[in-house]
């Protein structure tokens, strides 16, 4: 796997993601039986794709299993387990090819070639929110609120309205979300103020 130098660390969120669990909820792969299908990863926003592929699970034993992911013809074998819930039925995680533990969540980051789970790229990589300054952080939470709720034509915070309420979603969750989102505003709101007066000064 080739990484970038060290102290270039690079966004984890600008690689290629892979969640068991939202596989699972996508129906990409099938507790239970042999599955395969096509992958594809787009920016969240636009929906533009980043990448796609082809890929195979089975689980059809109860305890063991395996995934294939086939990108542009480089393949990757990737254990599966399974562990027992408290509350009955099993839980599936995938095996990290490099630290040989149990994960939810496997990344590939930009310049490698292998998925493994966020301890393997250690001081490597971050979180976008490592890169960001407050403002960007309460934009970007802001900006997640209000596409969840709305889609793309809310995303921007032009004219200071709300998304509609999603149908189906409890009057009281969506208050809950579009206090969080005016808090994020808020901040966003404060911050530009701030930096109007530097400017003015």
């Amino acid at each position: 796997m080739t990484m970038p130098r060290p102290r270039q660390r690079v966004r984890l969120e600008d690689g290629l993601k892979l969640d068991l669990n939202r596989l699972i909820r996508q129906n990409l792969v099938r507790p239970g039986a042999t599955w395969s299908g096509t992958i594809r990863w787009s920016y969240r926003y636009s929906g533009e794709e980043i990448s796609s592929g082809s890929i195979k699970a089975e689980m059809t034993y109860e305890r063991r299993g395996w995934l294939q992911i086939n990108i542009g013809g480089s393949v990757q074998m990737i254990d599966l387990v399974s562990a027992p819930r408290h509350f009955g039925g099993r839980q599936w995680y995938f095996i990290c090819p490099c630290t040989n533990r149990r994960a939810s969540t496997l990344w590939r980051p930009p310049g490698s070639s292998i998925f493994a789970s966020r301890q393997t790229w250690g001081r490597q990589v971050a979180y976008r929110s490592q890169f960001e300054t407050d403002y960007d952080r309460a934009l970007s939470a802001a900006h997640d609120i209000r596409f969840a709720l709305g889609g793309m034509d809310h995303v921007a915070i032009i004219d200071g309205f709300p998304p509609p309420k999603p149908k189906g979603m409890h009057w009281r969750t969506f208050e809950e979300k579009i206090n969080r989102c005016e808090a994020y505003e808020a901040v966003c709101n404060q911050r530009l103020m701030q930096f109007l007066e530097r400017l003015n000064r």
